[in-house]
């Protein structure tokens, strides 16, 4: 027999973990200016490609898992007034597993629902139009470009948590 174990005991350690990914990602230390030499020895597409788009900081992260934390902390961002607060009730209105590709720049290049909640249209374009919205995201540095998935949990009241950031469900 499996030993399953007790996920309540688990979320303190989980969501300790998360503050502490969140922290880390705000102590970054910036970089320093290229010298003009090393910029006129680039070639053009890499010295575009390697530069995020304006406005948009930069992630550190060198696997898609890793990037998924900072893209979810960047979409709560933005959407502060929309993110439900607190456990989510046991039946939610949808769930959308959906994948994102973001290039080196930060910029959303496409969208591919894994699992697109069909009952709720409208829930499928709400989620487009959020992502698109947010970028530019927080541009890959160390992937170049990058394809991440996660899961929207949608409430019937239009707010939302991303499995990433998620409080837990009752």
């Amino acid at each position: 027999m499996k030993h399953i174990p007790d996920l309540r005991r688990l979320a303190p350690a989980a969501q300790a973990t998360l503050v502490a990914a969140i922290l880390a990602a705000c102590s970054s230390t910036p970089l320093p200016p290229d010298a003009p030499a090393d910029v006129a020895k680039a070639p053009a597409q890499s010295r575009h490609a390697a530069r995020p788009a304006a406005g948009a900081r930069s992630s550190s992260a060198t696997n898609p898992r890793a990037y998924r934390a900072d893209a979810a902390t960047h979409l709560y961002g933005l959407n502060q007034d929309r993110i439900y607060k607190g456990r989510l009730p046991p039946m939610l209105y949808a769930i959308g597993v959906l994948q994102v590709e973001v290039d080196g720049r930060g910029n959303v290049r496409n969208l591919n629902w894994m699992r697109a909640p069909r009952h709720a249209p409208e829930v499928v374009a709400e989620i487009e139009r959020t992502v698109r919205a947010a970028a530019p995201f927080p541009a890959p540095a160390r992937m170049g470009k990058v394809v991440y998935t996660d899961t929207w949990l949608w409430h019937k009241s239009g707010r939302f948590q991303l499995d990433t950031l998620t409080e837990g469900q009752d």
